[in-house]
Parts: C-alpha cells; structure tokens; sequence
C-alpha cells in the first residue's frame, strides 16, 4: 500500500513503539520501555549470556556522540529514550574508544592505526618489557553461542585463529564453525589479540559461521536459448560450494555461467558440457564484514551474518507439523511438485534436530539486495523463495505467542511477504527461473 509524502513525513514524527536491540550477530526488536530498569530487563531476557548485574545499553547515533558508543545511563535515559531507533546491548567498559597513539613518529602503523608495540614505549608505570609474561599473559572470557561463559589463559601475541581453535578445542567444537568478535567487532583471524587492544578480563564472543544452504536455480524457457545467469553477493558471504563448477571473481563473490537451456527443464553448461537439472551454490557468512546498521537500511533488510526471527515475523510450528505446513507454502509460492520435496528433505534432518521450529520466509527483494541475481536475456518471471529457521525451545514458547498464532493462519499470507506471482511462476508458456534456498539462524 501507498501513502503519500505528505502523510510519510506526517509518520516520521511518530515515536516508533518498539526498539532494535543488537548484541554480536543477534537482532531483536522489543517494546520500547520508558522505565530504565524494565529496558534492561528486556535485554537481559533476549541477551541472557550478559549478566543482568552488568549489562547497560550503548548509542553512538546520538549528537552528543560524536560517532562514539557511549553507555547510556538510568539518568539520561528519559532523555533520549524516543530519539533511538537502535541500542547496544554490551557489559559496562566492553566498548572503550581507541586509545590515543602514543608520540613516537617513528612507530610503524598497523591495519587498524594501531602501532606496533614493541616499538612503543607505554608511559606509565605499568608498563613491562614486551617479552615479560606479566604482558603477553592475560585472562579472556570465552563467550560461547550457547551462553556458557569458560575463562583460558593466552598470550597477547596468540593470533585469532589459533584462539579460535583454542576455545573450540576447550568445548570440543570445530573452529570453522566459529568466528570470533570483541563486542560488535569482528576480528580477523589471521591477526593478534594484541591488535584489538585486548586486557586482562575481557569478553570475546564465539558467533557461529552461518551457511546459506543449496539454492538452487531452475530455469524453464519455451524454446531452446542460452542464458547467462550472474551472481553477485554482499561483501558478508562468500560462495563456498558451487555446481556446475566455473571460475570465481573477487574473492569468491561474483559467479558467471552460460548455459543452454532445453524445453525439458534440463541445462547444458557451456563451459564444461554438463548436462544439469539446475545450477547449484552455498554460501558462508564472512568473519571479516561488518554487519549493517538496521537505522540506515529499508525495513525489508536480510543480512546473512545478523539475521534474526522474532515474534512479530515468523510463525512457530511443533516439528511434526512442519513438514505439512511447508508443503503447503511452498505449493503457494509457487515450488512444483520436485521443488517441494528437494526443499523438504534436504532440511528435514536440521529440522527434526528440535522440538519446535521458528521459520519465516525472506522477500524477494531484500534478499536480491544480499544476493544479486542477473540474467540475460530477462526472464518473464523470476521466483526466488528463502527460508529462515530456527529451533525453539520449549521453554521459551511464552516469548513466542503471536508467532504460534500465526501458525493458525492462512499460509497465502507468505506470498505477499516475498513478494512471487505463483500464477505466472507456473506458466509454461514464459520464460521463467525458480530459486530456493535457506539458512538456520544459530543464534
């Protein structure tokens, strides 16, 4: 539905009812509390690995900021409560701004600006031989994505990637599977805690790699043609799996193929002759990108390294329930009978991992943002259909009401949330390319 601008600018000035709170790679949106006290009881309860006694929320979108996070106190909060949009959820001190480079001219700079320390001299009087192991030895709190908090000791000059497999050592877990963050941080792996600054105490957290999961492209054209079929992803994921296999660009972001279609259904692929019933391509969230600020992105927004499911968005379905909810969505969106079941078999086992199952399914268009799709010539009809899921536990159904009532309703309601044409997706008579896909969200 359209309004017009007058009426849009008319909406701005309204205070939104519900806050964006962020931690790490997690996302929720909560009710906007005007008692400080009751904020922070709402975040403890999405963000329970911070303890309540010490969590306290950040901005740095406010003027007084001056681009810097800056803890947001129970005095100030009547303040500024209805001029946020977003809030970080961190431990007090978890964020500091970057200290100040000390006066050596000579000091060679870091990536990051930071100079190298053993040719920095610190002034004060705490200050040991850079070889000393009261230096190099500190105390970190490893923060696994179950919540569970486990202490280690490691050198400053330990790289991130040697600490990850450290930790995943520690709960018997594979450090691919992980990537590592110092507050809403990323940190790169092959870089020393040394580089980020790191003390004696600190807290980092352990965020699962996510992987997008075999979308698969079919391609159904009336009459024999060749088409070319680009992808292109967001610096946040790189392609890890691909089918037929063709050469990557930058870094693996960017794919081309060049197939000959058939009125079978079937592809040829140019370059290596291979007859394929469709094209084949994974993807793994990248350690090294930033995840977008919600405030500056449309409504619509899917990000594969902070997305999220909430109450308001999904639907929540007992596990024996959802292989019949699915059939019946799909079928709506516009999956044929193949689809349907390739879709339902390759995630079931992920699935029946749980009890109860949180899923909603992306719009076309913001996944089109994350994931570009261009093909040439331009098909009649595009239906690109992507799942995200989640296990719920059972006891935390209470916190998922309105998403169990969901479950009750019609399942044609997910068609105009992605935003596909199921009539003309069928039609056989256009040139038409079908896509799914999807993801279990692990956080």
């Amino acid at each position: 539905m359209s309004v017009s601008n007058g009426n849009a600018r008319n909406e701005q000035k309204q205070i939104p009812r519900r806050l964006v709170l962020k931690h790490g790679q997690k996302v929720v949106m909560v009710k906007r509390q005007r008692s400080y006290d009751l904020m922070l009881d709402s975040a403890f309860k999405h963000f329970p690995s911070i303890p309540r006694d010490v969590i306290t929320l950040q901005s740095d979108k406010l003027d007084d900021c001056d681009g810097r996070y800056v803890d947001i106190t129970a005095e100030t909060w009547d303040d500024v409560i209805d001029l946020l949009t977003v809030a970080q959820v961190t431990r007090r001190a978890e964020m500091s701004s970057p200290a100040p480079l000390p006066l050596n001219t000579q000091a060679i700079s870091l990536p990051d600006n930071q100079p190298e320390p053993s040719q920095v001299k610190r002034q004060d009087s705490s200050y040991a031989p850079p070889h000393s192991r009261a230096d190099d030895t500190i105390s970190i709190k490893i923060i696994y994505p179950s919540g569970d908090i486990k202490t280690t000791q490691v050198s400053r000059d330990m790289q991130v990637e040697n600490f990850l497999a450290e930790a995943c050592q520690i709960s018997r877990s594979c450090p691919n599977s992980f990537r590592a963050a110092l507050g809403t941080r990323p940190m790169h792996t092959k870089r020393s805690l040394r580089a980020y600054k790191i003390k004696d105490g600190d807290f980092i957290d352990l965020l699962p790699v996510m992987r997008l999961k075999k979308p698969v492209i079919y391609i159904y054209s009336p009459s024999d043609i060749d088409v070319s079929v680009k992808l292109s992803l967001t610096p946040e994921w790189t392609l890890s799996v691909i089918y037929p296999v063709v050469a990557t660009k930058d870094n693996g972001q960017h794919i081309q193929w060049n197939v000959r279609t058939h009125r079978d259904g079937s592809l040829t692929e140019h370059n290596a002759g291979l007859d394929v019933a469709y094209l084949f391509w994974e993807a793994e969230t990248n350690s090294h990108a930033f995840p977008h600020s919600p405030a500056s992105e449309p409504l619509d927004t899917f990000s594969p390294i902070s997305s999220s499911l909430s109450d308001t968005d999904s639907v929540v379905i007992p596990v024996d329930k959802v292989t019949a909810y699915l059939n019946k969505s799909l079928q709506v969106l516009g999956l044929h009978t193949e689809a349907r079941t390739s879709f339902i078999t390759y995630w079931l086992p992920s699935i029946l991992k749980h009890k109860y199952i949180a899923l909603r399914f992306v719009s076309q268009a913001a996944y089109e943002r994350a994931a570009s799709l261009s093909i040439s010539p331009q098909p009649d009809v595009v239906a690109r259909v992507f799942m995200l899921f989640k296990g719920i536990h059972k006891e935390h159904l209470e916190d998922w009401a309105n998403a169990q009532m969901q479950a009750e309703k019609d399942v044609c309601g997910w068609v105009d949330v992605v935003g596909v044409d199921p009539a003309r997706a069928g039609d056989a008579t256009l040139f038409r390319v079908l896509e799914w896909g999807g993801m279990e969200v692990l956080v």
